[in-house]
């Protein structure tokens, strides 16, 4: 009865914000709903249909239709709707597409409807995920929802096997890469390789660099990587390439390695988490999750982004942003996060007591709050594919030996700037 009555004072609560916003409800409209595949199956999904009926309960004659999508699948879709005129009515999509989808006209820009709700509903976001969404004065193009902060997972017994004390996480890099080196003469592996993938690279970045030395300079159309920091960087990569298993961060092979005791460190986003924990019950795995260590004490690296909650332009927008703004309030957030462990951009959320003392959400937090930005200023323009392949290849030439760090930050930077200018 406890939960019953939390969640009805929930969605009343909820109610009247959505309400002095001045919405009315639609009769006899149905809406498409696109989300992330495993956002549309088992509990998830379980959560996500409570969601659809509480709100569908509340609005006589809207229907509303959740399909789930992987997220190439989402992008596409969304492109392809545009160009036809068949737009799903709410989506989720990542911060990284968003300016493609603003010049597809896939994204309706929010920022009246925004501004229109009560403050006590607005103020319950990240203010830094929020401004992401906002390109320009006037304009907001999605609701911050889900996100990560890289964390470093380890596997406790490789760290032991190889005489680590795990009880004192490294503080920084120096200490991490010692550890590394243990775990190699250990004849175990340390680190997937970190240069096969534009996401583990900009991880690594993040141990010397920042948000502000990231990203694109889009006036004239120049990479922000700083030439200093990307030589320490590529010196890194070059490091640890004897110490690697060869595989991605994002390949099975990593986890199975992980889980089968033969890989000391992951950095990756909470999402392995689940797979982790379950094999912590079934075959005895023995881990933890940690802030992935800077140059210095303090600095953390690793990277944060959001996933985004879309609007659509079109009839159906009214009732659509009232629906987009429901599930990403307040108390659905928390029930969202204490279902998943998963952070959120609803920092009330975060904030909540049955949500902020659990573990996986409090190492997420403050790792999203350390990292570094994958790819700002979202929503301005897109990034050229050519741009996140010149990383990738610079990084895994560098760390084979075809360059040196040096060599390898200048020719990165000038071909860099070289796509961004196409």
């Amino acid at each position: 009865m406890k939960r019953i009555n939390r969640i009805r004072a929930g969605i009343a609560g909820a109610a009247a914000l959505l309400g002095s916003a001045g919405a009315a409800a639609a009769q006899d409209v149905t809406l498409e709903y696109w989300v992330y595949s495993d956002f549309a199956q088992g509990e998830a999904l379980a959560l996500q249909q409570e969601f659809i009926k509480e709100f569908t309960d509340a609005h006589p004659g809207v229907k509303i239709n959740i399909t789930g999508k992987g997220d190439d699948d989402l992008t596409a879709g969304q492109v392809a709707g545009a160009a036809s005129g068949n737009l799903p009515d709410v989506f989720m999509n990542a911060q990284s597409v968003g300016a493609q989808l603003v010049e597809v006209r896939a994204l309706a820009n929010i920022y009246d409807k925004w501004m229109a709700m009560p403050q006590e509903f607005r103020d319950q976001f990240d203010k830094d995920a929020l401004a992401s969404c906002m390109p320009r004065p006037g304009e907001l193009y999605c609701i911050p929802y889900t996100g990560f902060g890289s964390l470093l997972f380890r596997n406790l017994t490789v760290l032991e096997q190889a005489g680590i004390d795990p009880s004192t996480p490294p503080a920084t890099w120096d200490e991490w890469f010692a550890q590394m080196q243990k775990v190699k003469d250990a004849g175990l592996y340390a680190i997937p390789d970190e240069t096969l993938v534009f996401n583990s690279i900009a991880e690594i970045y993040a141990t010397s660099g920042s948000s502000e030395t990231w990203g694109f300079n889009w006036d004239d159309r120049t990479t922000r990587i700083d030439p200093a920091i990307m030589t320490k960087v590529l010196q890194k990569f070059v490091d640890m390439a004897p110490l690697t298993s060869g595989t991605s961060r994002n390949d099975q092979a990593t986890k199975d390695l992980f889980i089968s005791n033969q890989l000391a460190f992951h950095t990756v986003g909470p999402w392995v988490n689940p797979t982790y924990d379950e094999a912590a019950k079934t075959s005895g795995l023995k881990y933890d999750f940690v802030l992935i260590p800077g140059d210095e004490p303090g600095k953390t690296g690793g990277i944060r982004s959001y996933e985004i909650v879309g609007v659509a332009p079109g009839p159906n927008m009214d009732i659509a942003f009232e629906f987009a703004t429901y599930i990403t309030e307040k108390q659905q957030m928390v029930r969202w996060a204490k279902l998943l462990s998963r952070y959120n951009a609803n920092a009330a959320a975060m904030a909540d007591p049955e949500v902020s003392q659990l573990p996986l959400i409090k190492v997420s937090v403050d790792a999203a709050h350390g990292a570094m930005e994958v790819a700002a200023p979202y929503f301005i323009d897109s990034v050229p594919s050519c741009y996140n392949s010149t990383v990738i290849d610079y990084a895994a030439a560098t760390a084979d030996g075809e360059f040196t760090p040096e060599e390898g930050a200048q020719e990165l930077i000038a071909e860099l700037n070289s796509c961004l200018a196409q």
